[in-house]
């Protein structure tokens, strides 16, 4: 016995429907539930979209129940605490520099700022703490300034699609990969400070995602290309850090948002270990090099 369904059958390769229409073939799924769902169904957010049922389910609720991951981890409408902590910690080191020194304009005259910013030679002799300390050292105001608006506006919404230890693991990963990436390939005496890599990092995590997502990846690559190009034209950038740091946001989104749904949380942590251990080994590689 049979019963006509709803709309057509679909094959194992046909695309997915949408939940509410299923008449209607679609791509596009909506980045809180992760159901597919046609563009009748979806409204903007933040990051991508949500569907008219989750967005009914929320204003039904006043915000007061937990609410569900979106399929890259997330829970969309938290506070971005992570993005919130990072500025905030960049702002104070920034300040504690500036006081140290008498000036707000030449704060690397700072003591505290000499024994944090990354110099590959000091690395070498042990200081390993320098290649963490460093991405939260800036030169400047307008170098903070720059780096913590972009560390907002691309942090708050990829904080809330991933969530925070998602977030947390890409941010301080690629930090670690911009570091690395000075001390394997930089001047062993050239001190490089700023939160750049990171910043780097979760713009090429912010690709990742959009992919994933299935949403419009064109505005995003034209911003990595205009501050690659910037990176490569303005003097005194760290063209090192700035890639090294894309390339490992790269890697780490992927590790976080790709793979088998039931294992994806487990398998990309410790794939992100992975990718941190290997920075680490290349660094020690890279230091006795520079004191063999």
């Amino acid at each position: 016995m049979t019963a006509p369904g709803p709309g057509p059958a679909a094959g194992p390769d046909a695309a997915p429907h949408c939940v509410r229409h299923p008449d209607r073939p679609t791509a596009l799924a909506c980045t809180r539930c992760g159901r597919p769902a046609c563009p009748d169904c979806l409204r903007p957010a933040p990051v991508g979209a949500h569907c008219v049922d989750c967005i009914a389910e929320a204003n039904r609720a006043g915000g007061n129940v937990r609410r569900p991951r979106a399929a890259t981890g997330g829970r969309p409408g938290e506070r971005p605490v992570v993005t919130t902590t990072l500025v905030v910690v960049n702002v104070v080191v920034f300040l504690l520099t500036a006081v140290s020194a008498g000036s707000v304009w030449d704060n690397v005259a700072s003591p505290l700022a000499q024994a944090t910013w990354l110099v590959p030679a000091d690395v070498a002799a042990g200081q390993w703490w320098r290649l963490v300390t460093s991405g939260f050292l800036h030169i400047g105001p307008l170098h903070i300034a720059v780096n913590m608006f972009a560390l907002w506006v691309l942090g708050r919404d990829l904080e809330l699609v991933l969530g925070r230890l998602r977030f947390a693991l890409l941010y301080g990963v690629s930090l670690l990969g911009g570091s690395a990436a000075v001390v394997l390939l930089g001047e062993p005496d050239r001190p490089v400070a700023g939160a750049s890599g990171a910043v780097f990092g979760l713009m090429g995590g912010l690709l990742v995602v959009l992919r994933r997502l299935q949403l419009n990846q064109g505005p995003a690559l034209l911003t990595i290309g205009i501050n690659v190009v910037l990176s490569f034209t303005i003097p005194g950038l760290s063209l090192l850090g700035h890639l090294g740091g894309l390339v490992t946001g790269v890697l780490v989104a992927v590790a976080l948002v790709h793979g088998p749904a039931r294992s994806r949380p487990t398998a990309g942590l410790l794939a992100v270990g992975g990718i941190a251990l290997v920075l680490l080994v290349l660094v020690a590689v890279r230091a006795l090099t520079l004191t063999g």
